[in-house]
């Protein structure tokens, strides 16, 4: 059982668990996600990993009421304990310093798990342009923290409530028409990852999307996150959770991930 130290609410489906994992804590890095049981005979769920602070052995989990069991999870209050926390999982980012930009766009929740990525280019000593999307301007979150840990970020919102008016494709264009950019990062809705998927492949820009789907185990073994990335069969548990965007069938992945959207409502 692992404990709840804090709760803060972003919106009031959008909050920011703070969990007691010290093992966790201590061995995960940028890209690693857990998986997470909030009773015992309780659906198994993927939730990347935030951030960690490895002297009070906590991590940090941006959680999102999209479904039955994310929603029982953030009705927890702190103090209540949280049935069972599995990882680190996955692979890590691969890190590396680049000689030009590096943009690291994230849309809704997906800015939360892009966090720990954008500290890590940054201290590998890149110069990193953070493009942060969301519906409005109340949904924006951990824009603070992106601006500590980045040279510049962007703000899209799609009302134009904050920020600039447009989608996250939008930003992520202007950053690529007017200085070199060797790679591009993704997290979102996997309808955002595969559009920047196609703008970035359109301007021969390298792009990792780190996705999100069903997962049950996360040890390889059920099969319910396999995607295909260039033709080939992964899962996204072992193999991921970052991709080579430009090689994911997102069109797949978005008719699997909409197979359970019925039985969620």
């Amino acid at each position: 059982m692992n404990k709840i130290v804090s709760k803060e609410y972003f919106s009031d489906k959008v909050a920011k668990l703070v969990v007691e994992a010290p093992l966790i804590a201590k061995a995960r890095k940028a890209g690693h996600f857990v998986i997470v049981r909030t009773k015992e005979k309780g659906e198994r769920i993927p939730l990347t990993i935030a951030s960690s602070d490895i002297d009070a052995g906590t991590i940090t989990l941006v959680v999102q009421a999209v479904g039955k069991t994310s929603q029982e999870l953030i009705d927890l209050n702190e103090g209540d304990f949280i049935q069972d926390v599995v990882g680190p999982l996955g692979k890590a980012t691969h890190i590396e310093k680049y000689d030009n930009t590096v943009v690291c766009c994230g849309g809704g929740v997906g800015v939360a798990p892009l966090l720990p990525i954008v500290e890590a280019f940054h201290k590998a000593g890149n110069r990193v342009v953070v493009v942060l999307a969301a519906r409005t301007k109340d949904l924006v979150i951990l824009e603070d923290e992106m601006r500590k840990i980045s040279d510049e970020v962007i703000i899209m919102t799609d009302d134009g409530s904050y920020g600039n008016k447009g989608l996250v494709t939008q930003g992520v264009e202007d950053v690529i028409n007017r200085e070199k950019v060797d790679l591009c990062v993704t997290i979102g809705p996997a309808i955002m990852m595969k559009f920047v998927s196609k703008l970035t492949e359109k301007y021969n820009v390298p792009t990792v999307a780190s996705l999100n789907t069903i997962m049950v185990d996360g040890t390889g073994m059920c099969g319910a996150c396999r995607i295909t990335v260039g033709g080939k069969t992964k899962f996204v548990c072992v193999d991921g959770p970052e991709f080579d965007a430009h090689q994911v069938d997102f069109d797949e992945m978005l008719m699997r991930l909409n197979s359970y959207k019925e039985l969620e409502k």
